[in-house]
């Protein structure tokens, strides 16, 4: 019997990082925001590394989780104050197009998050504000702690959610989209359930560990090219035809069920045995 899942570490090498804490173990790749004195506001170097991680592994079928955190009890508390002003010095030197840049920049990011290919996991404490909450409605996965803070604070200070605000509202539809926005209300991991934002709430850490490790049990249970086309599937609907988008997904189908991975798994129900990529 073919033994085709068994690699634990990646063939790619993850580029070196200031900003982040990377370590894969096994299947499953940790990404940490590292930027504790500042509650892990997004910086412009952040923002870069993040999109030089995602790229690196986007090919790498060895790793079939991404964990999404952030160091000293914060996930994410926006972006980078300090990033603005630098921003606003190359306008004052000329640079029409300074502020443009620096927010499409992020905009890219959390696009290629969106669709990473891998099943990305966000783990939410504290502050989840901002780029933080952008973040944590493109993942497939939301964990929350119950007193982690959730908002997007941008128009009380006088500027917008501009790359953010689409995927919020793909996360939990318009019109409670527009509340948030429009109020910059904050409200806890209860609040962030009911609307949708994340999936589970724990009552402290030891929960959302224990949260944590039972998601990513029932990813390895999932085979991992299934999951990545799967994931392509559904990021597709509302953006293609809908016949053309069931032609295709027959034809995938077709393609899973022929492959080795769909003989695995059909192998492994017959004989009542994990498949080979349960690890």
């Amino acid at each position: 019997m073919a033994r085709f899942y068994k690699k634990t570490r990646s063939s790619m090498s993850l580029p070196s990082t200031e900003t982040l804490l990377t370590n894969q173990d096994g299947p499953v790749l940790h990404i940490t925001l590292n930027r504790p004195d500042s509650r892990n506001a997004m910086s412009l170097t952040m923002v870069n590394e993040l999109m030089a991680v995602f790229e690196s592994v986007a090919n790498d079928t060895n790793i079939r989780a991404i964990v999404l955190r952030g160091t000293g009890g914060h996930f994410c508390a926006g972006g980078d104050i300090k990033d603005m002003a630098g921003a606003r010095q190359q306008a004052a030197s000329g640079d029409n197009n300074a502020f443009q840049t620096l927010n499409r920049r992020f905009g890219e990011m959390i696009t290629l998050a969106n669709r990473q290919p891998q099943v990305v996991i966000t783990v939410l404490e504290g502050a989840v504000l901002g780029g933080g909450f952008g973040l944590a409605c493109i993942s497939d996965v939301a964990l929350a702690s119950a007193n982690a803070t959730f908002g997007l604070p941008e128009t009380g200070l006088g500027v917008i959610p501009a790359q953010i605000a689409p995927f919020v509202v793909e996360r939990i539809g318009l019109t409670q989209a527009r509340r948030l926005a429009l109020t910059g209300v904050r409200f806890k991991g209860d609040e962030a359930l009911r609307l949708g934002i994340v999936h589970e709430v724990a009552a402290d850490s030891e929960a959302l560990t224990a949260a944590l490790e039972n998601t990513l049990t029932a990813v390895r249970r999932c085979a991992p090219r299934a999951n990545r086309v799967t994931k392509e599937l559904v990021l597709n609907v509302g953006h293609i035809p809908m016949n053309t988008l069931l032609d295709q997904a027959a034809t995938d189908f077709a393609a899973a069920v022929n492959s080795e991975e769909g003989r695995e798994g059909t192998m492994a129900f017959v004989q009542k045995r994990p498949a080979t990529w349960n690890q």
